[in-house]
């Protein structure tokens, strides 16, 4: 189930783990589209998919990815909504 929380910073983190393909790239879409322009989001994933469909999701909206990274299974993203 997802979970999303803010940091100090501003930063939502949008806890998709456990989640399979297409849902945490359908859920990532729709946190950004709520988000203003410029704020960012960090989306935690276990679905190994999601290194393909992420990224791709953000470059087809324009958004930026400013980063990912992985630690054991859990697949983590940087992104930054455009505008």
């Amino acid at each position: 189930m997802a979970d999303s929380t803010a940091t100090d910073d501003g930063v939502v983190v949008l806890d998709l783990r456990g989640l399979n393909c297409p849902l945490p790239a359908l859920r990532t879409r729709k946190a950004l589209s709520r988000m203003a322009p410029g704020a960012r989001l960090r989306v935690r994933c276990t679905d190994p998919l999601s290194v393909i469909d992420i990224p791709h999701l953000v470059a087809t909206r324009g958004d930026v990815l400013e980063g990912q990274s992985r630690d054991g299974d859990v697949y983590t993203f940087s992104l930054r909504r455009s505008g």
